[in-house]
Parts: C-alpha cells; sequence; structure tokens
C-alpha cells in the first residue's frame, strides 16, 4: 500500500511552497546535477560516448539512491514518492490556465506560458485553451502514470530512475546542434521507459469514460505526433473531449506546421474545455489508484 499512500499525499498536498521556498526539491536537484554534467563533458570529441556515459552514472546514482531510502522504512518511501508524483501540481497550474483565461486573454497566456515552451504571445483564447490540455494530457503520462508505472516495476529506486532520465530528457534531449550528440541517449531512453506509461495512460483515460472513440483515435492519430509517446493521451483527450489538439504552433519565433491530432474534432475552445481536462485527470488517477489498491491486495 507504500505507493497507494503517496498517491494520496501527493493528491492532498502537491508541492508546498512554504517547503521548496526553503529547501530545493528533488527535481531542482536533478537539474543541477545534469547541469554540472553538462558542463563539464558537452565539449571535444565523443560527445554522444560521453552523453551515454553521463546518463547512465545518472541512473545508477537514482537506484543506489533509492535502495538506501527504501532501506529506511515504508514511510520514508510513502514521502519521497509522494513528492515525486506530480498529480496535485499539475491539476493546480492547468486549473491556473482555465482561471487566467477567465479573467483575460492576456493572464490566460501568462499562466499557460508557465507549463508550456511554445511562444504565448500571439495564441488566441482557443490556443491558450489547447496548449493547458496538451499539457494536461502528456504531464499526466510523465508526471503521474510513468513514475507510478516504474514504482509497481522495480519501487522507489526505478521511480527515482526514472525521474533522472526523464529530466535529463527535459533539458538536454532536443536536436539542436549543442545537444544532438550528447543528449541523444538522453531522449532515446527517456522514448523506452515513457512508452508503456502512455499507452496505460490512454487506457486510463478511455476505460473511466468508456470511451472507444478515445482509443479509436488514439490508435489512429498518436503516430501524427512529433513525439512517439506524447501522442497517446493527447489523441485520448482529445477523443473525450471531443476538439482537435496539437496543429501548427510557434517555437522561438518559427511556425511549425504539425498536424492536428483528432482534426474533425471542434477546434474553438474555451476555458471550459481546460475544466472538463482537468476533471479527466482526476478521473484517470482515480482509476490508477484503484488498480494500485486492488494489485497491493492480491500481491
Amino acid at each position: 500500500m507504500t505507493l497507494a499512500l503517496a498517491m494520496v499525499l501527493d493528491a492532498i498536498f502537491g508541492e508546498p511552497k512554504w517547503l521548496w521556498d526553503r529547501v530545493p526539491h528533488p527535481a531542482v536537484l536533478m537539474g543541477r546535477l545534469i547541469s554540472f554534467g553538462e558542463a563539464r563533458l558537452n565539449r571535444g570529441a565523443n560527445r554522444r560516448a560521453k552523453g551515454v556515459g553521463l546518463i547512465v552514472a545518472l541512473v545508477a546514482g537514482a537506484v543506489i539512491l533509492g535502495l538506501g531510502l527504501s532501506a529506511l522504512g515504508p514511510l520514508v518511501e510513502i514521502v519521497v514518492a509522494a513528492i515525486l508524483l506530480a498529480q496535485r501540481s499539475l491539476s493546480d497550474h492547468v486549473v491556473d490556465v482555465a482561471r487566467g483565461l477567465r479573467r483575460s486573454l492576456e493572464e490566460g497566456r501568462r499562466m499557460v506560458a508557465r507549463i508550456v515552451g511554445r511562444d504565448v504571445e500571439a495564441l488566441d483564447a482557443s490556443g491558450v485553451a489547447r496548449s493547458a490540455i496538451e499539457s494536461a494530457a502528456e504531464n499526466l503520462s510523465d508526471g503521474v502514470i510513468a513514475p507510478i508505472f516504474w514504482f509497481v516495476v522495480a519501487g522507489l529506486p526505478g521511480m527515482l530512475a526514472y525521474k533522472i532520465i526523464n529530466t535529463a530528457d527535459s533539458m538536454i534531449g532536443y536536436r539542436t546542434e549543442k545537444f544532438e550528440d550528447f543528449g541523444w541517449a538522453a531522449a532515446r531512453l527517456d522514448d523506452v521507459v515513457n512508452w508503456p506509461a502512455a499507452r496505460l495512460t490512454t487506457l486510463l483515460i478511455s476505460l473511466f469514460h468508456l470511451s472507444g472513440t478515445a482509443v479509436d483515435v488514439a490508435r489512429r492519430d498518436a503516430r501524427l505526433h512529433r513525439s512517439p509517446n506524447a501522442g497517446w493521451p493527447e489523441a485520448a483527450m482529445a477523443g473525450v473531449l471531443g476538439v482537435a489538439l496539437s496543429g501548427p504552433r510557434s517555437y522561438d519565433g518559427e511556425i511549425r506546421d504539425e498536424p492536428f491530432v483528432n482534426a474533425d474534432g471542434r477546434r474553438i475552445l474555451d476555458s471550459s474545455d481546460i475544466d472538463v481536462a482537468v476533471a479527466v485527470l482526476w478521473r484517470a488517477w482515480a482509476l490508477a489508484l484503484v488498480c494500485v489498491v486492488i494489485g497491493a491486495a492480491i500481491l
């Protein structure tokens, strides 16, 4: 029941600002460690090999740390696992976008800029809502279901290893001149470790809503997404909401003409659609919790 208690603890308390204003969050510490390694290794020849070496060292360190923390007992495991989950914080951030958009378009843009990497200055209300919903779906998989899955598979060491891989991908896993070689291992390994969670998230969204449409949309359109994994939960979310997601967007002033997921869905969105997406997040989380509790009872 360790994982179930961690899920509930995260859902209740999230990421208390009073705590993380005083001590660095584990994700911040992971980021600092990755930045330290990148600054010293991402230079000269053999950058791909150096990137592989960094990822191997990071994962090994995460596993060793996880084993050490697990040895301290279930209470420590519960607290650490709760910190590494992001259901409450994800929900809060997405809700902030809906609230901001109801106040003004500019406030909606400001709130959504906190959770997406695309340019937001030219987004209309539909663009703000679409961006928030896409982020909700993708981060449900990356920030909640994937850590849960890897805890089930390999306990706290597995969850920590997943989090360091995912953090490394978000920092160095880019196809740019600076990171294409050095971040290759981080990006490829992140694709591998997120593969099962992306499909599980699709099933959780679809099963709770008894939506064959969500499954059909995911099977048809997930491959249209730029990511081999993010397209699955986004397509399922699009199917449940009956909206079109993804599509053209701008990064660093450059328009990327990406196809829509569920292109036949509604394209005029507003804050109420974000509210529905948040409800979907909690329904998928609830079904995941039920599965974890049943699994723990059986085993």
